[in-house]
């Protein structure tokens, strides 16, 4: 009998660590899965932030070109200003 009893105790003791390797993996897998929903949302963010940036490129190269072809400067920069203060307003809302 002490030889089906150490057969027993051995598949216990591996059954244990087997069942420790198991919950450390789930737990890493976890820990990996909100990493992963935080790169994502990283991701969402830096690419809203990219299409601010390009929407203000566009306002600034409109600008810029209404400015050598007109003499009202002064009204188009402030035009100008007035849209990228409503963008940085709407950045403002959206990091809420």
């Amino acid at each position: 009998m002490s030889n089906i009893d150490n057969v027993i105790s051995l598949l216990e003791s591996k059954i244990g660590r087997v069942v420790q390797v198991a919950e450390r993996l789930y737990s890493d897998n976890e820990q990996l899965r909100q990493r992963v929903n935080e790169l994502f949302g990283q991701l969402d963010a830096k690419s809203l932030e990219v299409k601010v940036l390009e929407s203000k490129y566009q306002n600034l190269k409109l600008a810029k070109t209404l400015e050598s072809s007109s003499g009202e400067v002064k009204d188009v920069k402030l035009q100008v200003n007035r849209m990228v203060r409503e963008i940085d307003k709407c950045i403002a809302l959206l990091n809420r």
